[in-house]
Parts: structure tokens; sequence; C-alpha cells
């Protein structure tokens, strides 16, 4: 004969299970949402990052075609090597092993650039919303 409280401890573990896989399957829907707002955010992030910093190349490459004299040949080259960096990024594979790397380099390039042009320019990213400042 079968124990009584047999069914009660079947129907705990089967609660359990249920809830857990409902869970995990909520879980999985809600961290895909996160996950893409994220990618979003981030991908917005570098892509201004990245357009600052070409915006920055093309007003001294137009410079350097009014006036070939305007800047030093070592600061020709810097823009240059900036220039091939971001041509190199890869934005179409954001999981690319050299995301990282690229982007560090391109924002030593920048730094030294800004230096030996007595430059003072930096990055600070996409202005804060009016509400969200400090006081």
């Amino acid at each position: 004969m079968d124990d009584p409280f047999d069914s009660s401890v079947n129907l705990e573990e089967t609660h359990l299970k249920e809830g857990y896989d409902e869970g995990y399957s909520d879980g999985l829907v809600a961290g895909k949402e996160e996950g893409k707002q994220v990618g979003l955010k981030v991908g917005f992030e570098v892509g201004e990052e990245l357009g600052f910093y070409s915006g920055c190349i093309h007003i001294w490459t137009s410079a350097i075609q009014i006036d070939p004299t305007c800047f030093s040949s070592r600061a020709k080259m810097a823009i240059t090597q900036m220039q091939d960096l971001i041509h190199k990024y890869p934005l179409m594979d954001p999981e690319d092993l050299q995301v990282q790397e690229i982007m560090d380099s391109l924002r030593l390039k920048f730094k030294m650039l800004c230096s030996s042009l007595h430059v003072k320019l930096h990055y600070n990213g996409y202005p804060a919303e009016a509400n969200d400042t400090q006081f």
C-alpha cells in the first residue's frame, strides 16, 4: 500500500519544478530584453565616440589640405594612424576581440595628438539630461 503522505511530498516537488521552469523561461525573456537595451546603449555610446574622433580627424585633414605645413610630420602621421584605427574598427562585429584594443589605441592617440597640437579637446560623452544633473 502507498504512503498517504507520498502524494504531498510529490506535490511539493512538482510545484517546485513548475515554479523553477516558469521562472527560468520568464528570466530568459526578461534577460533578452535587458540585453537588447544594454546593447543599444553601449552601441550608441561607442558610435558617438567614434564619430567624435572621426569629426576631429576630418577637421584636421581639411586643415592639412588647405595648408599642408600647418602640422608637423609627426602630427600628420598620428592623424593618419587615428584614421586607420577608425577604419579598422569592426562596426558590424562587436564581439571581435580587437574592439577594446582599438578603442584604447584611439583614445591614447587622440590624447597624444591633442597634446602635440596644444589643443584642449576631450571626449565627454553625450551630455546628461537636465533632470539627471546633480547640484
